[in-house]
């Protein structure tokens, strides 16, 4: 697996947490989190197949989150200074189009399983012992963890923005939806 996806993965799950929180206990932020990563994971490694891809990427920039926080609603406030601002550098590793492919799988169970099947037998999952359990097969704990993160009209306006780039990634062209 690319090391180069790793601040990508970290910024954009903590993002989509932000964006949809979850409303329980510390447990279930924490199951909400894991469904999150493994859902921007999967996104992250179909979009940058190759350790090459995920490379250039990083040295390319990755946009971060400005577009996702004024669609969402989320106030970011302009840092007054350095130290406010090194507390919101995070949000640069933020990659929209992952962000709105990781909506689209954690609210569509088929499409989530053909992206899973996808990435396991591409270059970042190679020999690695991998398990999206919680991304594909969530339990009922699971599901009321990550309620607004799964909720399909709450995250609509984030899944929409790359959702035919992800149908068309994975083969499938457009979809209607329910």
């Amino acid at each position: 697996m690319s090391a180069a996806l790793s601040p990508l993965i970290a910024a954009t799950s903590e993002w989509l947490m932000l964006a949809f929180p979850s409303a329980g206990t510390a447990l279930d932020s924490a199951l909400a989190e894991v469904q999150a990563r493994q859902a921007v994971t999967v996104a992250a490694w179909l979009r940058y197949p190759t350790a090459i891809d995920a490379e250039l990427a990083v040295m390319a920039g990755l946009g971060g989150s400005g577009r996702l926080d004024r669609l969402t609603g989320l106030e970011i406030m302009e840092p007054a200074d350095e130290a406010e601002w090194l507390g919101h550098a995070w949000r640069t590793w933020v990659d929209e189009v992952v962000a709105s492919w990781a909506t689209c799988l954690l609210t569509d169970p088929d499409l989530a399983g053909g992206a899973v099947a996808a990435v396991t037998a591409g270059e970042h999952g190679d020999g690695l012992p991998l398990d999206f359990r919680r991304l594909l097969a969530p339990d009922a704990r699971d599901v009321r963890a990550a309620a607004l993160l799964r909720h399909p009209d709450l995250v609509s306006p984030v899944a929409a923005l790359h959702r035919a780039r992800l149908l068309g990634c994975l083969g499938q062209g457009e979809r209607l939806t329910a």
